[in-house]
């Protein structure tokens, strides 16, 4: 378990010392024995990878990592990864494979990373008003990172895009639906809808048992988020079915908000399976393939990956990355379009 449960508690930025007092130590000793909390560490990043400072106002207090494939020229894509709780940039970059799938495929790596100063979990503080609005907190110090790489590596502004897992998940829904206009797909995997909690109580019941809303309310909270009407960014959604942390069921309330997002019905297009796995492809009213959705049988809390050294194959085993016999990253990629051609 990534700690996830007990992230609103753990929230220790200076400004909210005082939500410290009140929880007190036994809530953090809790955390620690019931969610298997380890510290985030900064060793073992794969060779390359590199921290960037100076690269805006950081008003999120996030640190940045970036990882530039040898003989990537501009004009190439740039994603941005997002660890989940009690992970950092080192734990998310070889991991899920997307350090594998940059040199492959060519592409710019933005690995953000969280600080035990802002959330004792090393949780991206999703569940936050100030974490969770355009120019501001979090979400913005992201924004300033793309900015900087894409100054950096010249990387097409057209084609960056943003995943995550679990916290990272939920960050990655307020990246898209903050920024629809820098970002032209996500991908959320074991995460929640944009705006689903906006207070500590609210966070608890987002992530199990979920919260049930309209498609129309869903989309709504997108539409706010920004003055941006289109066009929006294509969503990835990845889910395992026996997931108790962050449950299966927000699968279907990300699915419901962004085919609102982008004019579509609730009805699958596609309907099919990869590796024994439903996968639904959702489509606007021009054809394009807007949404997807993964839902992997009897996985728990995690990103799936697939070992081996094959075209389809990612990914090295990890607590929270897991081996289900199919590449989340790669298929992420596929939807997003990225070759190493284009």
């Amino acid at each position: 378990m990534l700690g996830f449960r007990s992230l609103g508690r753990l929230v220790i930025r200076r400004d909210r010392r005082a939500a410290v007092k009140r929880w007190g130590a036994a809530v953090v000793a809790l955390a620690v024995s019931v969610c298997g909390l380890v510290p985030a560490y900064g060793g073992g990043r794969a060779d390359g990878v590199a921290e960037v400072t100076g690269f805006g106002s950081n008003p999120g207090n996030l640190r940045m990592f970036r990882y530039v494939p040898p003989g990537v020229g501009p004009g190439r894509p740039l994603v941005v990864a997002l660890h989940g709780c009690t992970q950092s940039a080192a734990a998310f970059d070889d991991e899920p494979g997307w350090i594998e799938l940059a040199r492959r495929l060519q592409f710019v790596l933005v690995l953000p990373q969280q600080q035990s100063a802002n959330n004792f979990s090393f949780c991206f503080n999703w569940f936050q008003t100030a974490d969770s609005t355009r120019g501001a907190g979090e979400p913005l110090s992201i924004k300033q990172m793309v900015d900087r790489a894409r100054t950096d590596a010249g990387s097409d502004p057209a084609k960056v895009f943003v995943t995550g897992l679990s916290a990272g998940g939920a960050m990655a829904a307020i990246m898209a639906a903050t920024y629809p206009d820098v970002f032209a797909g996500a991908a959320v995997v074991a995460g929640l809808p944009y705006r689903c909690a906006t207070t500590l109580v609210q966070a608890y019941g987002c992530q199990n048992p979920g919260t049930d809303l309209s498609p129309r309310q869903w989309g709504d909270k997108v539409r706010a988020a920004s003055q941006h009407r289109g066009p929006w960014p294509t969503l990835s959604v990845w889910h395992g079915t026996a997931d108790t942390t962050v449950a299966y069921r927000n699968l279907t309330e990300l699915a419901e908000q962004w085919t609102d997002v982008h004019g579509a019905d609730q009805t699958a297009d596609g309907v099919g399976t990869v590796n024994g796995y439903p996968h639904h492809t959702y489509r606007d009213q021009s054809g394009r393939a807007v949404v997807e959705t993964w839902s992997i049988t009897d996985m728990r809390h995690g990103q799936p990956i697939d070992p081996g050294a094959g075209p389809d194959n990612c990914g090295q085993p990890a607590p929270y990355i897991l081996d289900v016999d199919v590449c989340a990253a790669g298929h992420i990629a596929t939807f997003w379009g990225l070759s190493s051609e284009h």
